[in-house]
């Protein structure tokens, strides 16, 4: 099974290089890893259109070769599917170990997700993985401390499982560790984030420029039973398969009995 590694936090992060050795283990698996050569976090589905993007063959301390490049998570991928490297198109692809958990609403914001996304769209199934610190927060700011053993064992288990039992297509595994030994594996739905953002100003410069925060501390969330959020704060792994389909077909039956076709009339109604 050829495997593409890749990740938000960087090629050199310890996330990554824990799992990279956790999948080359794996027997009959073909690994290559492409990863930012420094962090992008919450890039999400960020990509170079603008400019050509550098590459550089990394040798890591085994002795095998990695490739790091000054573009997205996203961008990986795409080197991965577009030829990079002569012979190789990944049957799989894995981004992680992420610092810091990608539960709830955060998804969208995430890079690692992301570069899973790009691989599902592409036709390639994915698993992006992600982990707590030994702190315990339950929003995407992480610690100092992390203990990616059991997860990164997981996750090449995971990856091993999907490569005998493919997943239904156009399905990503988005995967949460707990950052203490996991109590169980639990299947789940995307919980609901609670932020608490608010504008704040942080400097007054010359004339009318203004420096603002625009982002909170100590993001909640709804703990409600079969959530991502509620998984893992109970000590869980959370599993949760995501697609990209962002069609809400209620909303088609809705918007189909209004006849929006009147609006492309000089005379048409104006709504109140």
């Amino acid at each position: 099974m050829k495997v593409l590694l890749t990740n938000d936090d960087g090629i050199e992060a310890e996330g990554l290089q824990a799992l990279r050795i956790a999948l080359a283990a794996l027997p009959g698996v073909e690994l290559v890893t492409i990863a930012p050569d420094g962090n992008r976090s919450a890039f999400a589905r960020k990509i170079t259109t603008h400019k050509p993007l550098w590459i550089e063959e990394i040798q890591f301390d085994d002795g095998s070769v990695g490739y790091a490049t000054e573009g997205t998570p996203v961008d990986c991928v795409r080197f991965a599917t577009l030829g990079l490297v002569e012979g190789f198109y990944p049957e799989l692809i894995v981004s992680g170990i992420n610092h810091g958990a990608n539960l709830g609403d955060d998804v969208t914001y995430s890079g690692t997700v992301a570069a899973a996304l790009e691989g599902v769209l592409l036709g390639v199934p994915a698993i992006a993985a992600s982990q707590q610190s030994t702190s315990r927060e339950m929003d995407f700011r992480w610690g100092r401390h992390f203990n990616f053993g059991a997860g990164a064992e997981f996750v090449a288990r995971l990856a091993q499982h999907v490569g005998h039992t493919p997943l239904p297509q156009g399905t990503l595994i988005n995967v949460n560790v707990p950052g203490h030994s996991p109590s169980g594996v639990e299947i789940t739905r995307l919980g609901k984030r609670i932020y608490r953002d608010e504008l704040k100003l942080q400097e007054q410069g010359e004339g009318a420029r203004r420096r603002f925060s625009i982002y909170g501390e100590d993001h909640g969330f709804k703990d409600e039973a079969g959530t991502d959020l509620a998984a893992l704060a109970a000590g869980r792994i959370a599993v949760t398969p995501l697609h990209f389909d962002l069609t809400y077909e209620p909303g088609i039956e809705a918007l189909g009995a209004r006849d929006l076709s009147q609006l492309l009339e000089a005379d048409a109604p104006q709504q109140p």
